[in-house]
């Protein structure tokens, strides 16, 4: 206490009484001396600082605040109670760098601003080098998409088996996490069965094109569990017949909706995609990657952007979802709004803005 009260005199009349601003430069000069000083500091020395800090530093511009929050992520004997209140703030600039990785903050803690913060303090809280399951079960209850996107790729975050359940149902409706729990070591083969089943082909495909050889042995076991039946999975398609198809029906005058639509309702993906290539000028592989991601609104773009029917396009959103998985009316009703509300100059600007990428 000698060397702070030394430091800043009358430091006890400005933390009870001193105005913001002298209570700010102190809070400024206080900390500059534990941080130079830390690496020697016994625990007694770090309750001292943190007992004037905590009453301090919340008078200080929040630029100041953030830059010390900062600092104090990486100490091991920093404040602890001061932490606990920076992690608190609603300023993620603040609050961020010690929810990263701060290793003062304990699961208590993590667990209680898991529950009161918002998405930024639950994005920041996920990227820590290891989360507990009580702090996982929270955030898979209450993050958005790109926070658990973030946890399920992070190797040093541990689920319990509610949360691992809570986490797959979130990926039927995600194909970037189905993508991500896929390849999580610690996916038993139950779990794996689990997310397989409630994902799309095209996402199934792509899962068993990034996993490990080991990995994908039990995809195809997973599979076989599932249709009843051994499953062979594909790596990667061949649109070279179905190229040379449309091309045929291209010089014969056949090339139109009607023989789209028979494609789509027959499940014969690379003769869809080549067609839709074929109508829209944009290339197969562009194609290919873009239904293949976590949304339908590529077939809604495209599908506007060259005159089909709706009737077409859910075709080729049930294509897109394989025979084996049926759409909730709710979710055909909301792309038959989406893609009626869906101007053509927009989607044809879309359209135009695919296909000068490819040319670049």
């Amino acid at each position: 206490m000698t060397v702070a009260t030394s430091l800043v005199p009358g430091l006890d009349e400005i933390v009870k009484h001193g105005d913001p601003k002298r209570r700010a430069e102190a809070a400024r000069r206080i900390s500059e001396l534990f941080l130079q000083g830390a690496a020697h500091f016994r625990p007694n020395h770090v309750e001292m600082f943190d007992g004037f800090l905590i009453d301090l530093v919340p008078h200080a511009e929040l630029a100041a605040r953030a830059e010390l929050a900062e600092r104090l992520s990486i100490l091991a004997n920093a404040p602890k109670k001061l932490v606990g209140q920076l992690a608190r703030e609603d300023e993620i600039l603040i609050a961020g760098p010690l929810l990263r990785r701060s290793p003062v903050i304990d699961d208590k803690s993590l667990v209680e601003i898991a529950r009161m913060k918002g998405q930024g303090h639950l994005l920041a809280m996920s990227e820590r080098s290891s989360l507990s399951p009580d702090v996982t079960d929270v955030i898979v209850r209450r993050g958005d998409r790109d926070t658990l996107r973030r946890a399920a790729g992070n190797a040093g975050a541990l689920f319990s088996q509610a949360g691992y359940s809570a986490l797959i149902k979130r990926a039927g409706l995600d194909g970037v996490l189905t993508l991500t729990v896929g390849q999580r070591d610690d996916l038993s083969a139950p779990q794996l069965k689990n997310l397989l089943a409630g994902s799309i082909d095209i996402v199934r495909r792509r899962l068993f094109e990034v996993v490990k050889p080991e990995r994908q042995t039990a995809i195809k076991q997973a599979m076989s569990d599932i249709s009843g039946v051994p499953e062979r999975v594909e790596t990667r398609r061949d649109f070279a017949p179905a190229q040379r198809a449309i091309l045929a029906l291209h010089r014969a005058g056949a090339l139109n909706e009607g023989a789209l639509l028979d494609f789509a309702k027959s499940h014969k993906y690379e003769e869809s995609v080549a067609a839709l290539s074929a109508m829209s000028r944009v290339k197969i592989a562009t194609l290919d990657r873009l239904i293949a991601g976590d949304r339908q609104d590529p077939i809604l773009i495209v599908g506007k952007a060259i005159g089909l029917e709706w009737a077409t396009v859910r075709a080729l959103i049930l294509l897109r979802l394989g025979p084996s998985r049926v759409p909730s009316p709710t979710d055909i009703e909301n792309a038959r709004v989406n893609f009626a509300r869906l101007m053509p100059s927009t989607a044809e600007r879309v359209v135009g803005f695919w296909q000068t990428r490819q040319s670049a």
